[in-house]
């Protein structure tokens, strides 16, 4: 396996790891409850991941078919961090676009969901293992244009960002 794909599949383990562990630290009873009104529940949380993971597997193999038509990936430099920087940040809120947000979350449900999301995704990177994903890009609506790698650490990355959403919602919901 190309040494960028194996550095971010681990990456995406990782923080999947965290996120689990933030998820799971909650009772079963609490993680559909909101921490506030306009807050989504530990659930909704996994479920909007669930909803990004499904569109960024699309994403990808676009990137990768085009990623394709071109010459083999040459570089094996680290990935990481990239834009992992700015997808992590907390310190603004972003605000998902309405084909991200959650809607009829089913709580003991949804970590199962996650992880076929999860898995659906990572068979599309590793279908794109060898091709030259630093040469492809598209844009992220808020964060700027990202290469086909830049978007498999996102899902590393968009992981972390909301397993500390997870935990920092779990000291406020009562």
């Amino acid at each position: 396996m190309h040494p960028r794909i194996s550095e971010l599949l681990r990456y995406i383990d990782e923080q999947t790891a965290v996120l689990r562990a933030a998820f799971e630290a909650l009772p079963p009873e609490r993680r559909g409850v909101r921490p506030a009104p306009d807050r989504w529940s530990p659930a909704e949380v996994v479920h909007h991941l669930t909803i990004i993971e499904r569109l960024l597997a699309q994403r990808l193999t676009s990137l990768i078919e085009q990623a394709r038509a071109l010459p083999p990936e040459q570089d094996s430099s680290p990935v990481l961090p990239g834009h992992t920087a700015k997808v992590v940040d907390r310190t603004k809120r972003l605000v998902a676009s309405e084909a991200g947000e959650p809607r009829g979350t089913d709580a003991p449900r949804v970590w199962k969901d996650f992880e076929d999301a999860r898995r659906a995704l990572k068979e599309v990177i590793v279908s794109g293992d060898g091709a030259a994903l630093g040469a492809v890009s598209s844009s992220h609506p808020v964060l700027g244009n990202f290469s086909g790698y830049d978007w498999i650490a996102f899902a590393g990355a968009h992981a972390a960002r909301h397993g500390d959403q997870i935990r920092e919602a779990s000291g406020s919901v009562t």
